[in-house]
């Protein structure tokens, strides 16, 4: 099959993910203004995101206290801390790199939280990616990945 055959062909479905927020105003500046996605629906305890195509939902938990944080475990992966649970998605190389940019040049820098700074995660292996993780206020951990050629290093061994 040739590269373009292959580019027309994949396509993914929008895929849904629902997590929980300690505050939601906290969260609607967090995605809507520093991640800059769009909004969709809302009501008083929940927001729907357009994450890069994607449906993001937040929903209010009060459990979590003002001040509280999601717990996170974390496994090593190619020498770093990797988050779990954690969300995320995998954009083009440019959009990455943006994002990426957009992140670190943000102002106050305190609103990004980083768990692991942009860098090549498995340089030289199959399935080379650039990777970052960020928390969002609530603790919620988020990566954004992308690879050089998407159709070949996605599910690379």
């Amino acid at each position: 099959m040739s590269s373009a055959a292959q580019e027309t062909t994949f396509k993914l479905t929008p895929f849904h993910v629902a997590l929980q927020v300690r505050d939601i105003t906290e969260a609607r500046r967090f995605y809507g203004e520093v991640l800059g996605c769009p909004e969709g629906r809302s009501a008083e305890k929940w927001i729907d995101f357009d994450l890069f195509g994607h449906q993001f939902v937040v929903h209010l938990n009060p459990s979590i206290g003002p001040d509280g944080k999601i717990g996170q475990h974390v496994n090593p992966v190619d020498g770093h801390g990797v988050p779990v649970p954690h969300s995320g998605v995998v954009l083009e190389m440019d959009a990455w790199q943006a994002l990426a940019d957009k992140l670190r040049a943000h102002e106050p820098a305190d609103e990004v939280e980083w768990v692991i700074e942009p860098y090549t995660r498995f340089e030289g292996e199959p399935g080379e990616q650039a990777t970052m993780f960020i928390l969002d206020p609530s603790g919620n951990a988020l990566e954004f990945k992308a690879f050089r050629d998407i159709q070949s290093q996605l599910f690379a061994v």
